[in-house]
């Protein structure tokens, strides 16, 4: 039976893939008035005296948010915020058998970013921290960036950085793989959305050299009349000789290739002309900007991708439960570019110089290692940055 058939069958038989299941065992008539009137009435007023108390009484300690406005769904595009609904059932299953942490799919009906930004701001204190997620660019940027003012639990976009952690994890194991160092690399990013500048910003933090980003017009420039606000914030860190020029051009002598744009942008002839032993993650989904058979044909020397049957799959369930686990053990108040670096550093040490290969540059999203070494990472730099509540 073909997945997508057995996929529309098994939810068909879930009719959700979440249900709520109570801690508290209400039987006798003590259990109730213990579990609501008139015994909750005592938590209640401990944390009206001091909020912090309600990731004691409550369960705001392990309760993520995963939100989006299904504006930019998996692929689908903008498929609205019931069909997303799926989406975000399935990325809170994962929440939970990845990392035992509870998380609640919220779609909102509506496109207005102040809309937006205050219904998240308004529930935010149920929660512990908040997972936007399938938002288009550019409207996620600016989304993001005011509910980490606004909000005081940690707010992540895990299309930008689940997505710009992995990859850069992925990048440390290929170049320690190919014997290349840090710093020299030329790196080239097709795709100039939510994705594309992220993974940019990280590859920048993590100083691996020099980065290109193309979009549909070409290198991303300072001062490039197509850039948006956003592409021009991430021109002024990126292309540092003010490269110009189509992806064909661009790509010429880079080390790294990165795609997060479409199917079939990247041919055999464009491999050839990148630099000795190439790395190449072309991650578009479900065809990627060049097959994998196709890249290692014309000298890629690795080759990742988003789907599950090839090796060195990008899959965002790497990053997001580690982070957030991570985040919620200390009782983060904000996440930083440094915690991300130190997740994807975390990440690409779980694998040990006896096992890379040029097929096993990320472990495998069932290597029970991930989760804890990321939270680890996360969870120290916290407490390191002082971002912590005590």
């Amino acid at each position: 039976m073909p997945i997508k058939t057995k996929a529309l069958d098994k939810h068909l038989e879930w009719k959700g893939k979440l249900e709520v299941v109570s801690k508290a065992e209400i039987e006798t008539m003590e259990d109730l008035a213990i579990a609501y009137t008139p015994g909750v009435a005592e938590p209640c007023l401990e944390i009206e005296m001091d909020e912090m108390l309600a990731y004691d009484y409550t369960g705001k300690g392990n309760l993520v948010a995963v939100i989006t406005d299904g504006t930019a769904v998996l692929g689908l595009g903008d498929i609205g915020p019931s069909a997303s609904m799926p989406v975000m059932e399935g990325k809170c299953a994962l929440f939970k058998r990845f990392a035992g942490i509870d998380a609640i799919p919220i779609c909102i009906d509506s496109k207005d970013t102040d809309e937006i930004v205050n219904t998240i701001r308004l529930i935010s204190k149920s929660f512990g921290g908040i997972n936007l997620e399938d938002i288009s660019a550019p409207r996620c940027f600016e989304i993001e960036r005011r509910l980490i003012e606004e909000c005081d639990i940690p707010v992540f976009h895990d299309d930008q950085h689940g997505t710009a952690i992995i990859t850069s994890a992925g990048v440390l194991n290929a170049i320690r793989y190919t014997r290349r160092r840090k710093g020299n690399l030329k790196l080239v990013i097709n795709g100039g959305g939510a994705a594309g500048l992220s993974i940019a910003k990280l590859f920048v933090q993590m100083g691996f050299g020099d980065v290109i980003i193309c979009d549909i017009n070409g290198a991303i420039y300072e001062g490039s009349k197509f850039n948006n606000s956003e592409q021009e914030k991430v021109a002024k860190i990126t292309n540092k000789e003010n490269a110009k020029g189509n992806l064909a051009e661009v790509i010429k002598n880079a080390d790294v290739f990165v795609g997060v744009s479409r199917p079939n942008l990247v041919s055999e002839d464009m491999i050839k002309s990148m630099a000795k032993n190439p790395i190449v993650f072309s991650m578009a989904n479900p065809v990627p900007e060049i097959m994998p058979d196709l890249a290692k044909k014309a000298g890629a020397c690795i080759v990742g991708t988003g789907r599950s049957d090839y090796p060195n799959q990008v899959n965002n369930v790497l990053a997001f439960p580690g982070i957030f686990k991570g985040l919620l053990s200390v009782k983060a108040t904000r996440v930083t570019d440094s915690m991300k670096v130190a997740a994807a550093e975390a990440l690409a040490n779980v694998i040990t110089d006896e096992e890379l290969s040029d097929v096993y540059i990320l472990p495998d999203v069932f290597n029970d290692k991930v989760v804890e070494v990321v939270a680890k990472a996360v969870a120290d730099k916290a407490i390191e940055l002082d971002l912590i509540r005590k």
